[in-house]
């Protein structure tokens, strides 16, 4: 005797509504892809805002500096394995100085096959929030920007025509007023605070911090920008 057991019948609507979570599930863990396969700085197809910067010299029509700020609403550890499989491709060596993984942060450096590359993922109202930069080192060079090896760059003299002068790390620079006659400092990597007077005011008082390799812009009229 062969006895057959038949199971519960579930309501039509309650089928549809299972299949539509397991198809929402299904979506959900598919994995990220590149929006354009051929940016230099590749974005995924599921970010929901994404925005591009580039810092220019004058007269060079190439950047010397590119970012790409971008939120993508997936885990970190699948956005982290989407820019090592996408930057791989594109030729950035992953390097060992200065990484931090964990589960909320993570930060990488590379070498890229136009310059240094750095990655900071973050975690931040149920996104991962992307900062992907690549700077131009044979650019930055042409446009003066590049510090000595080791050392830090700053750049200022952005200012109007006064007569303006920067005390800075035991030393006070004078500064020719106007566009054509921005100054460098080259610095160890460290925190330094500044004065600028101008016409013999003070008008900005402000701390900047510099790691090797990176240049700086001092303003009069706001916080100090990364220029590579």
């Amino acid at each position: 005797m062969t006895t057959v057991r038949r199971g519960t019948k579930v309501p039509a609507r309650w089928r549809l509504l299972v299949c539509a979570l397991l198809l929402l599930t299904s979506c959900s863990q598919e994995p990220l892809t590149a929006a354009d396969p051929h940016a230099d700085l590749p974005v995924p197809t599921r970010a929901t805002q994404s925005s591009f910067s580039t810092t220019h010299a004058s007269g060079i029509e190439i950047p010397f500096r590119t970012e790409l700020k971008a939120q993508v609403p997936a885990e970190l550890s699948d956005v982290l394995a989407f820019y090592r499989a996408e930057l791989g491709q594109r030729g950035w060596q992953e390097l060992p100085e200065g990484t931090t993984l964990a589960a909320d942060h993570t930060l990488l450096t590379f070498a890229s096959p136009k310059g240094p590359g750095l990655l900071t993922l973050d975690r931040a109202k149920g996104e991962t929030t992307v900062e992907l930069v690549q700077r131009n080192k044979e650019v930055a060079a042409k446009a003066n920007v590049l510090p000595i090896s080791g050392q830090a760059r700053l750049v200022f003299g952005y200012l109007v025509p006064d007569v303006a002068s920067l005390a800075i790390n035991g030393q006070v620079i004078e500064i020719a007023g106007g566009a054509n006659h921005p100054q460098m400092l080259d610095l160890p990597p460290g925190t330094y605070s500044y004065t600028l007077v101008v016409s013999g005011r003070r008008v900005c008082s402000d701390t900047v911090t510099v790691a090797a390799g990176e240049a700086w812009a001092l303003h009069d009229d706001r916080k100090p920008s990364q220029l590579y």
